[in-house]
């Protein structure tokens, strides 16, 4: 597999985003190296510059290839994923159209409920 470099824009006052990034930080192992974590805490003028809605990269995840590219929600999540060989399965199956489809819902919805207990949504 090619060596992707990525650049990931998290919630960083998110606890379980916090969480999720350190299981990925292990996952990754060696290849640590190759994701760049930014924290999207009060970095609105930021994001607008790399054309990221500060609102919406609350809700979805995005992921930014080496390539200047902005991937959102499940097409961040699957590069994410291909760099974690034992992930990789798992991208076959989030790229079955109606399993893409449920696992979005789920996701915006599990997002909007964090958010609104957070009093942030």
């Amino acid at each position: 597999m090619d060596r992707l470099n990525l650049t990931v824009f998290y919630d960083g006052s998110c606890e379980s985003c916090v969480k999720d990034r350190a299981y990925f930080e292990h996952w990754l192992g060696k290849s640590v190296n190759q994701v760049q974590w930014f924290d999207i805490t009060d970095q609105d003028a930021e994001l607008q510059r790399l054309g990221i809605d500060p609102a919406l990269a609350l809700k979805e995840l995005h992921v930014q290839g080496e390539d200047g590219v902005i991937y959102r929600e499940l097409d961040a999540y699957i590069l994410l994923l291909k760099l974690v060989w034992w992930l990789r399965p798992v991208v076959w199956v989030i790229q079955i159209p109606l399993v893409r489809v449920r696992i979005s819902r789920w996701y915006r919805r599990m997002v909007d409920q964090r958010l609104a207990r957070e009093g942030r949504g």
